[in-house]
């Protein structure tokens, strides 16, 4: 299994303000972060479908970080607050799952796992 490789997008660093160099490092640094541990967990796995077990849970805790920065940008806002920075990193989130999307070898291991997952907790579809 290959490594992976995240990078905080150059649109997003161009979105933020021109005095931001330490959130730009703050969002390096998570990238990198985020990469390795990826990186540590594919080294460790056995297979694919382990290997995706960890990407998946990784996926699910940058889904929660989007949401979460996508709630502040209107509280922000009612308080009169620029929401730059928490739009910037919500975005920065949303990239960084599509980006895992985009790992050929990962993308339908990915897919089994999310559906392995809906069908363990029990989740049913339709009014059944």
């Amino acid at each position: 299994m290959e490594h992976i490789s995240l990078g905080v997008p150059r649109r997003i660093l161009d979105s933020l303000p021109d005095d931001s160099d330490a959130a730009a490092q703050d969002m390096q640094r998570a990238v990198d972060g985020i990469e390795s541990r990826i990186n540590r967990a594919i080294d460790e796995a056995e297979d694919e479908a382990e290997a995706a077990e960890y990407v998946t849970d990784a996926l699910e805790r940058l889904e929660s970080q989007l949401e979460r920065y996508d709630e502040f940008v209107p509280e922000l806002r009612a308080w009169g607050q620029s929401p730059i920075y928490a739009i910037a990193w919500r975005n920065l989130h949303a990239d960084l799952m599509l980006q895992l999307y985009e790992i050929d070898w990962l993308t339908e291991q990915i897919d089994r796992e999310r559906n392995h997952r809906l069908v363990e907790d029990g989740i049913r579809f339709g009014k059944r």
